[in-house]
């Protein structure tokens, strides 16, 4: 039976992780299902790791890792009789991303014998389109971005738009077992089954926020993952592993967790306020939260995640265990850049708009550079040459002709030649392209569902 044919005064939503491939143990998964939750729901991805992954269209995690992950939540799925959610696949939420699980999870069923209709919901974005609602005035940035130009989603490789909970709902109601979509809020997946069923907004969207990420919201993050229960007044989170435990600051922490305003979060409905939330500990392990409330946007949006290439990188790692040079690192790593740029300038005939150059000093300040404090002179320090240039083999001459210098290069008043160390040979190593983002802007839409697509398993169509 679908979800939306059910009625309840409570709803159960199981996470099993903060992503989809992460792992978990399965005993924690036996353990959540004796909580008989309604849905398992977990994210795929996210932007946290850069903008490679949507601009190559790849996923940071190994197939491995991720057919592990759906052969224990397809199976107990299964078992359960209950819907089995995953949000922006393949990390970034691509096309390709959401294909990537999907014939990973075909293949699981295939193998165990399963027999559950898969939903897939696509959200890339055609730039004709985008830019017909930019001429119309649909798309607006949000901050700190400007106006965007036409230009910008043309060079872009891939454009996702982020979902809310309406595409996972309208999929299941269509009778999908597994939903498996592109791009999509960390919190959709997890709201949908409760919307559906006509819980409250505020404790659903509040219960999405904190199970989102698994069991960072307890005492042991690496535990394992949570299970929510929400009804007509609030909600429920406890851990999947008995050992583990949730309290009122590790459940309100999250709140603090990618969010610019630790009270207020933006989903693409509207707004979700916890001022006045209240979090109670019903025992040592078990946090219940009232007080939570959702506001209706005026104006459904849908967010916009674009990359583009900004060229070709090659690094290049040096170690420094000279105590002179350590004790004066700043200085040499000044020296550095200046010679390198000059010597590019002779040899490859570039000048420093020409190419991107970055040197940074593990082991000193390579994290906060200059707010770091100054202590002590560090130990040893690593040097790390990060070139970007127009072509992988100018980036990589770059990089050769700073090699010399990464080997030997004194400070002028020594009157030795220090040596350093390269850990690998070829000293340098080719990236490929890079990628930035580029868009952080909303559109305004008349629908929910109107920018994404739908292909159920048992259908040879689209909706």
């Amino acid at each position: 039976m679908p979800p939306s044919a059910e009625t309840s005064d409570r709803v159960r939503v199981l996470t099993p992780t903060g992503m989809l491939g992460a792992g978990f143990a399965p005993q924690t998964i036996e353990y959540g299902l004796t909580l008989n939750p309604d849905v398992i729901a977990v994210d795929g991805g996210s932007t946290d790791s850069g903008p490679h992954y949507l601009g190559a269209g790849v996923a940071k995690t190994t197939a491995a890792a991720v057919r592990r992950d759906l052969t224990i939540l397809l199976k107990a799925a299964a078992d359960a009789g209950i819907p089995l959610l995953v949000g922006s696949c393949g990390t970034s939420g691509t096309d390709s991303g959401v294909d990537w699980v999907a014939e990973i999870a075909e293949g699981v069923l295939a193998e165990e014998g399963l027999d559950l209709r898969i939903a897939r919901v696509y959200s890339e974005q055609d730039p004709a389109f985008l830019k017909e609602q930019l001429s119309a005035g649909r798309v607006h940035p949000l901050a700190p971005h400007g106006p965007l130009e036409p230009g910008t989603l043309e060079s872009c490789t891939h454009i996702v738009g982020m979902m809310g909970h309406e595409p996972f709902a309208d999929a299941l109601r269509a009778g999908a077992q597994v939903v498996l979509a592109g791009r999509a809020t960390d919190t959709a997946l997890a709201a949908a089954v409760p919307l559906m069923r006509g819980m409250p907004a505020g404790p659903t969207w509040h219960a999405a926020k904190v199970v989102e990420c698994g069991g960072q919201c307890t005492t042991d993050p690496r535990a394992g993952g949570v299970l929510a229960t929400i009804d007509a007044d609030g909600f429920v989170i406890e851990p999947l592993d008995p050992d583990n435990a949730c309290t009122p600051t590790s459940v309100a922490a999250h709140m603090l967790y990618e969010t610019a305003n630790p009270l207020r979060m933006r989903e693409p409905a509207g707004t979700l306020d916890v001022s006045e939330a209240v979090y109670t500990a019903l025992d040592d392990r078990r946090v219940r939260v009232e007080g939570s409330r959702f506001e209706p946007a005026a104006q459904h949006t849908v967010k916009l995640e674009g990359a583009r290439v900004t060229g070709y990188e090659t690094v290049s790692f040096t170690g420094i265990r000279d105590p002179y040079i350590t004790a004066h690192i700043d200085r040499w790593a000044r020296l550095l850049r200046t010679i390198v740029t000059e010597r590019v300038r002779q040899t490859l005939g570039l000048n420093h708009g020409d190419y991107g150059m970055d040197i940074r000093l593990y082991g000193h300040n390579a994290i906060l550079e200059d707010i770091d404090p100054d202590t002590t002179p560090p130990r040893e320090v690593g040097v790390m040459l990060l070139v970007n240039a127009p072509s992988q083999a100018t980036a990589t001459a770059i990089a050769k002709v700073a090699n010399p210098l990464m080997l030997h290069l004194p400070l002028p008043e020594m009157e030795y030649l220090p040596s350093f160390a390269f850990p690998t040979s070829p000293a340098e190593t080719e990236r490929g392209a890079a990628y930035e983002f580029v868009l952080n802007h909303a559109v305004d839409v008349d629908s929910p569902t109107s920018m994404f697509r739908t292909h159920h398993s048992h259908e040879d169509s689209h909706v």
